[in-house]
Formats: C-alpha cells, structure tokens, sequence
C-alpha cells in the first residue's frame, strides 16, 4: 500500500513546493509594492501629526478558503473599513486623499499577512510531506521488504521441512513393509 502511495505523496510533495515559490514571490512583490507606497507617500510624512487615526478603522476582513494540495488555505476577497465622518472645513484639504492613503497601505498590509500565512501554511505542509516520504522511501518500504523476504524465507524453510519429514515418513514406511515381508 505505501508503494502505490509513495508516487502520490511526491507529486503533492513536488506541488507543495512550487506552491511554496511562488507564496514567497507573491510575498516579495507585497512587500516591494508596499514600499514604493511608502516611499511614494513621503509628501505625507510631514502631514502625520495632524492626522486623526481614529477616522477611519477595519470593519471586516473578508476570508474565503481554498485548498492547494490537500491544504486549506485563507484567501482574502476584500478589507472593508469604517469611516468617521469629519468636515472637509474643519480639516486640512489632504485629509481625503491621506485616508485613501492609508487605506491603500493598510490594505497591502493585510494582504502582505495573508501572503505570509499562506506561505507558512503551505511551508508546513511540504516539511511534514517531504517527512512522510522520506519515512516511506527510507525506513517503511525498506523495513517491509526485508519482512516480506524473512517471512518467504521461513516459509520456504518451513516447506522444505515438511517436504523432508515426509521423506523420512515414507522411507521409514517403506522399511517397515519390507521388514514385514
């Protein structure tokens, strides 16, 4: 059974792999995405003090699942945020462009942990299947092999015992006869 399972668990070991290559690439252009945003807001930086954080919040994070390989994994579809209303009168004119801003950059970040769980996810799930395979290849199949050879072994050995008590059954029978006759 776990030769005919072996070629399954290394195609899903081989897919786990690249599955876990391209997280990390997707991981990688968050991050860069996320700093060309930062570095692209810098005309902000100078604004932050008069920023109010509680203007705007994460309402729900919007989560389905997917399965790669066996693994179920969260996807994100969507951030939706909370507004507090405030008057454009009352507040600088780059107020509604620096919200924008931020939730541009609060939206990569989540994206970025979301990209980071998966990678961890599917991460894990190649080190426990590379286990598996390396405890099939390695030590199972093998350890049966020479358990399968011993027991053909004992029954070969156990068979020609029997074969040669019958012999000496038969000789002793046919000595018996030939006394009596």
């Amino acid at each position: 059974m776990r030769t005919r399972a072996l070629p399954t668990i290394k195609n899903k070991e081989a897919a786990l792999r690249l599955d876990v290559k391209k997280a990390k690439a997707e991981m990688r252009d968050l991050q860069k995405q996320f700093d060309i945003k930062i570095n692209s807001g810098g005309n902000f930086t100078r604004m932050w003090n008069e920023f109010l954080p509680n203007l705007m919040s994460i309402a729900k994070v919007n989560v389905s699942s997917k399965k790669i390989a066996g693994v179920k994994i969260p996807v994100l579809k969507e951030v939706v945020f909370n507004e507090e209303e405030f008057s454009l009168f009352g507040r600088p004119k780059w107020f509604p462009e620096g919200i924008a801003f931020v939730k541009e950059l609060t939206a990569l970040v989540v994206e970025k942990d979301f990209a980071t769980h998966k990678m961890e996810l599917l991460s894990y799930a190649r080190r426990k299947t590379t286990q598996k395979v390396n405890l099939y290849e390695k030590v199972q199949i093998p350890g049966y092999q020479d358990a399968i050879l011993k027991i053909k072994r004992f029954l070969e050995d156990e068979e020609n015992l029997s074969k040669s008590a019958q012999k000496i059954v038969k000789k002793r029978q046919q000595q018996v006869e030939e006394e009596a006759v």
